[in-house]
Formats: structure tokens, C-alpha cells, sequence
């Protein structure tokens, strides 16, 4: 195994070359890494109000407050959709990215929901975001098929941000009009409902079973599955970005097995917390104790 902490950028571009194909393997750290920080400066930018009237901290956390109607539900969550799936990116971490895998054979399979690599700029054909997207609404009762769908949601997003009196920069991104103070409630006539079966909407992320798995989603697992297939016993390397041990399941543990499976296959993690590795793959694996925004 071989770890650097320094002067990385030589040694991943390295492993890159080497490789015929590239799974790539993004978690929460890449877009952290990117600048989509939950708390601090961003957080008090968007959420100051919900802090003081709640107590909440973060952003992460403000997900699960238990609100006390609709109105302020979404009035928490229509700005946390858009600072994180429609505002500018933060940073051009994405698009280093992007430039580092041009001309290669490459998938990416992401537990993220920002939709940042489109946004980047990579073909959708090379992307399976597995546990949903921002950007999307689904019945919170999903039940049969004509209810299995999911909802476009940025004109609704944008209403809900309009009726709390918030203004939008020419990027997109959100600001409070001087002598203005906005509403953590939004309009009750705005508050989604699903066309298909009525039931409240929710966000199309996956946190139980009454998770969408939409036409799309189902199109990008089979072309994740093509990749891998036609890929296999190539010099394949499976590239961690960013991946902690939240949803091990999803991305790391089927990478280590791939990796152990194929002799020829190498493993690679950027994580600034050094990551244990099975013995099995440790003599094919390269460690980058940082975050994604030191090695491209």
C-alpha cells in the first residue's frame, strides 16, 4: 500500500494514466471539499433566522427538526434545495475534476444529491446518482405505477423562495432586498401536493423504502452495470473520492470486492481521515490522506 499526505498531485495523476478505465466513487467529503459546507459562514448566510427562531445549528441537522407546519417545512427546505442543487457552485473543484478524467474511460457513481457534477458539466450518461437528486419531488405515499414518478421542482422551489421574499442575483444565487426581512414560512397555496395520488410531496432522497426509483434512476443503474461489465479484468481503478462510512454499502465495500476480484484492478481513497483497507487489496491500493481539492 502506498499513502501521501504530500504532494499528491503528481502520484494521483499517476494512477490515472495508468488506468484503462476509472470508477470513480463520490461521497459527501468531495463536495465538501467543493465548498458545500453545512454550517458556519454559509449556514448563517441562509438559515440565521431559523437558528434564532429554533435553535437549529446546521444544515445537516435542520433536515430532521420536527417543524410545526408545512409552511415552515418547506420554508426550511425550499432554501436548502436551492443553495445546494441551484445556486453557483462554490468552487470549481467540479470542474478540475472534470478536466483531470477528459479523454478517459470513466464512470461515476455518487451518493451526493447536489446534482454538481452535471452542473459541472459531465455527461449524465457517465453518472448514476444512486440516493436521488435534489431537485426532485416525489409523492411521499408512493404506491403502484402511475405514482412511481418524480417532479422537476426548481419553478416551485423558486415560487416558495419568492413568497418568504427572497430575491435572486443574476447567477442564481439568493439575497435578502435591503429594508426587507424574509419569512421562514412560505405561501400556504404553495405547500406540494402529487398530482398523481394527492398525498403530500417529499424530496426524492433515499431514506426509507418508499424511496422513487424513477425511469432515470433505472436507466443510469443499467448503464452503471454496462460499464462494469464491459470493464471488467481491464486496469480498472476504483477511485474513493470523498466516501466515509455513512452508507459503506453503496460504494466502498462493492469497491474493495471489485478490486479484490479483479487482479488487475487497483483501489485508490482521497479521504483526510486515513481509511482501513481489507489485507486482500493492500498491495493494490494508494491512500491520499487529503481532501479532493488537493490532488486535481
Amino acid at each position: 500500500m502506498k499513502t501521501f499526505s504530500a504532494d499528491v498531485k503528481k502520484p494521483f495523476q499517476n494512477l490515472l494514466d495508468e488506468a484503462d478505465a476509472i470508477v470513480v466513487g463520490a461521497g459527501a467529503g468531495l463536495s465538501t471539499a467543493a465548498g458545500f459546507t453545512y454550517s458556519g459562514a454559509r449556514f448563517e448566510r441562509y438559515f440565521s433566522d431559523f437558528r434564532e427562531r429554533f435553535g437549529i445549528r446546521d444544515m445537516y441537522s435542520g433536515g430532521f427538526y420536527p417543524f410545526p407546519d408545512a409552511e415552515t417545512f418547506w420554508g426550511w427546505w425550499c432554501r436548502h434545495i436551492w443553495v445546494n442543487r441551484y445556486a453557483p457552485l462554490p468552487s470549481d473543484l467540479y470542474e478540475r475534476l472534470l478536466q483531470a478524467l477528459a479523454g478517459r474511460d470513466f464512470f461515476i457513481l455518487t451518493t451526493n444529491v447536489d446534482h454538481a457534477f452535471q452542473r459541472a458539466g459531465f455527461q449524465k450518461k457517465r453518472l448514476f446518482y444512486t440516493q436521488g437528486d435534489y431537485g426532485l419531488f416525489q409523492s411521499s405515499e408512493p404506491a403502484g405505477v402511475t405514482a412511481a414518478r418524480t417532479y422537476d421542482n426548481r419553478d416551485i422551489v423558486m415560487a416558495m423562495l419568492r413568497s418568504e421574499d427572497w430575491s435572486f442575483t443574476e447567477d442564481g444565487d439568493l439575497f435578502v432586498p435591503e429594508g426587507k426581512r424574509v419569512s421562514v414560512r412560505i405561501d400556504s397555496s404553495l405547500v406540494p401536493f402529487c398530482p398523481d395520488d394527492g398525498a403530500p410531496m417529499t424530496m426524492n432522497l433515499r431514506s426509507d423504502d418508499s424511496f422513487v426509483e424513477d425511469g432515470g434512476w433505472r436507466a443510469a443503474a443499467e448503464r452503471y452495470r454496462a460499464f462494469l461489465d464491459r470493464t471488467d479484468g481491464k486496469r480498472v481503478l476504483f477511485l474513493e473520492l470523498g466516501v466515509g462510512q455513512n452508507t459503506p454499502g453503496i460504494i466502498k465495500y462493492p469497491f474493495w470486492r471489485m478490486t479484490e476480484g479483479n487482479p488487475n484492478a487497483r483501489y485508490a481513497c482521497v479521504n483526510p481521515t486515513k481509511s482501513y483497507v481489507p489485507d486482500e487489496i493492500e498491495a493494490r491500493t494508494t491512500l491520499f490522506v487529503c481532501g479532493a481539492d488537493a490532488v486535481v
